[in-house]
């Protein structure tokens, strides 16, 4: 019930009052759900998701007209979802099939309401049965099975899967474009691009694959090589999607990139040993749609720099594309950072990288808006973006008053073989992300070289000063040092620029005589006037090389592309418990705001507010924070300290907690 007096209006009795409705005048006598008393106040009797709207009431008379402080009513239940129209039928394909297709659109469910049941898509042949080069897939019904997989002797056809890898969501149509395959494996001609397809199953199809089934990409339920619905559902996903948008080749450097098809059920791309990863939340790709993604690391030099003046790079570039897909929840782009964020000092940008090369502030952080297209959730070593656009970023800092503080890490290499008298080692100056760190092990790795020790930390401070090496404590009865300096300087704007990749100086040592095997000498790195490490190093030359390099060395087999629930910690069915308990606000506040206060992502809750189920973007967000551990227990206790009994009994009968 709403209250209004006209007398704190400040109007004598002899004055008419009304309610206002978003502006427009509420009539209860022609909506009996309103009742207004005699003491006019306002009475609405029975919620309907229809009452939601900004309520006024407005005093008024001859003289004078006031109105109160607008009340806000958002009413929550549950809305369950509807179809579309069905779309007007394709033209007729090459394969003698067209198709049209709806969507679970109208409305889309909400706040726990029933999902659309039925199919997505609708084909039949369209030449009156006069074309039947593909007759056994109008004729016989669809298995769970792929008998390609099954039978390596049948001859694949894999027009499907061999088209859409040649760019995003791309398919063959001209079946003279078909690709000879030999008896050979299935996955033999594109090994980098393998991924593992589990068994899952959205609203459209009940048919699925067998578990662990490797293909050159996931497949529509229900769908097998060679399926015409399937190239032409892609073909419709690249039409409709990518516009007029040029077709890219995918990345196929299984280093610092990775790719996948994911649909309603998402997943995650992870590019091992550089931090960066890619979460797709279930419920961002639209159902029925399967978008090819990929996610890189950005290493080409020939390209404009992001910093300017005195700002500094903190993160890698990272591209996450195909750009122009539509998404019906924000993605989450985790990317590792240097910056010490214990210093109050930094001001901190997320960019982006516009078609024409040029970057673009997207947002600095703490000085968001209601239209800022993104969140930033920024912790000590990493920072994930909530992103509903696809594209090139990387986080930008800039200090306020020269005392921010940039994490750098310090890396010495030697040569694994040592013929001659002269040895060289090497002391990399890095940002302490694990995607540079990466980038020397490979870089050494090619040259002969190997990690001596644990890379040690440096904070390295705005002050304009450089960083200074020295190399000391030589025995000067076998060694020698070419270096006719005392020391070596890197300098400050090189280092604080980020404009600089793989920065190092090289200590040439000569030994006099072959027969020296060993040496000791200490390393001394700091900045000048700032912090500094000393590397104390025993070397015995043409000993294997150290266990540290072995210890951080890439794995190639290591998973790159994860699909549906074996993505995601949180079993689904709980997370939508959760979402459905505390998406509606509540007059005890426990609801999804306080979530979002336990789990330290109370930053800026208006980017959760506008979204249609805040608790599951926060459920999203976590789930990108735990990506490694999986632990639920801090999750748990964020609700046990809200209140929410229930959510624990539901977490310990349906998951691991």
């Amino acid at each position: 019930m709403f209250i209004c007096h006209k007398y704190q209006l400040g109007l004598s009795a002899m004055c008419c009052v009304e309610w206002l409705k978003n502006e427009d005048v509420v009539d209860a006598s022609q909506d009996t759900n309103f009742l207004i008393t005699i003491d006019n106040n306002l009475i609405i009797k029975q919620a309907r998701l229809s009452d939601t709207g900004n309520y006024t009431c407005v005093a008024k008379n001859i003289v004078a007209k006031r109105r109160s402080t607008t009340a806000t009513i958002i009413v929550y239940g549950n809305v369950d979802g509807a179809w579309t129209e069905w779309s007007k039928w394709s033209a007729c394909s090459t394969e003698c099939t067209h198709w049209r297709s709806r969507e679970c659109m109208a409305p889309s469910p909400r706040n726990g309401g029933k999902d659309c049941s039925g199919v997505l898509l609708d084909s039949k042949n369209c030449t009156d049965g006069l074309c039947m080069q593909n007759k056994r897939f109008v004729s016989e019904p669809k298995t769970h099975h792929t008998p390609q997989l099954l039978h390596p002797s049948v001859q694949p056809d894999l027009t499907a899967n061999a088209g859409v890898y040649r760019g995003p969501m791309y398919a063959l149509q001209d079946s003279s474009d078909k690709i000879p395959m030999t008896n050979s494996p299935l996955l033999d001609p594109l090994p980098n691009l393998k991924i593992k397809v589990y068994n899952s199953s959205t609203a459209s199809s009940s048919t699925g694959m067998h578990e662990g089934a490797d293909l050159l990409g996931a497949m529509p339920p229900g769908s097998f090589p060679g399926d015409t619905h399937r190239d032409n559902h892609f073909m419709n996903l690249r039409n409709k999607s990518m516009g007029s948008q040029q077709l890219l080749t995918l990345p196929r450097d299984p280093g610092n990139s990775a790719t996948g098809t994911f649909g309603c059920l998402g997943g995650r791309l992870v590019i091992p040993g550089t931090g960066v990863s890619l979460l797709v939340p279930h419920g961002a790709i639209p159902q029925g749609k399967f978008y090819e993604m990929y996610l890189m690391i950005n290493k080409a030099e020939n390209i404009l720099f992001p910093s300017e003046g005195n700002q500094t790079v903190l993160s890698p570039r990272v591209t996450c594309g195909p750009t122009g897909l539509l998404l019906c929840r924000p993605v989450i782009l985790t990317v590792p950072h240097c910056a010490e964020v214990t210093s109050p000092d930094w001001m901190l940008q997320l960019k982006t990288q516009s078609h024409q090369g040029h970057w673009e502030e997207v947002v600095t952080l703490d000085e968001e808006t209601l239209n800022t297209p993104c969140y930033c959730q920024l912790e000590p070593k990493c920072c994930h973006i909530l992103l509903e656009q696809l594209g090139t970023y990387v986080l930008v800092g800039e200090s306020y008053s020269r005392s921010a503080i940039k994490r750098l890490q310090l890396a010495i290499f030697a040569p694994t073989l040592c013929t001659s008298l002269e040895y060289n080692l090497k002391v990399y100056c890095l940002e302490d992300t694990p995607d540079a760190l990466k980038e020397v092990l490979e870089i050494e790795r090619t040259l002969g070289g190997y990690l001596l020790e644990e890379p040690k930390p440096l904070l390295f401070k705005d002050s304009y000063h450089n960083l200074r090496l020295s190399v000391h404590d030589i025995p000067h009865s076998l060694w020698r040092s070419k270096l006719l300096a005392k020391y070596q300087e890197i300098p400050f704007y090189h280092i604080w620029s980020g404009s600089q990749r793989a920065l190092h100086c090289t200590f040439s040592l000569e030994r006099y005589s072959p027969a020296t095997t060993e040496l000791t000498c200490k390393i001394c790195v700091r900045q000048v006037e700032g912090e500094g490490q000393i590397f104390q190093l025993h070397i015995t030359l043409g000993e294997n090389s150290s266990s540290f390099d072995a210890l951080r060395s890439y794995t190639g087999g290591a998973m790159t592309t994860q699909l549906g629930p074996h993505a995601f910690k949180i079993p689904l069915s709980i997370r939508q418990k959760i979402c459905n308990s505390l998406d509606a606000p509540n007059s005890r506040g426990n609801d999804w705001r306080l979530l979002a206060q336990k789990l330290s992502m109370d930053r800026y809750l208006n980017f959760f507010a506008t979204k249609a189920s805040p608790t599951g973007v926060i459920l999203d967000l976590w789930e990108a924070q735990h990506q490694d551990d999986g632990d639920l227990n801090t999750l748990a206790s964020a609700l046990e300290e809200m209140g929410k009994s229930e959510m624990l009994v539901v977490m310990a009968t349906e998951g691991e907690c």
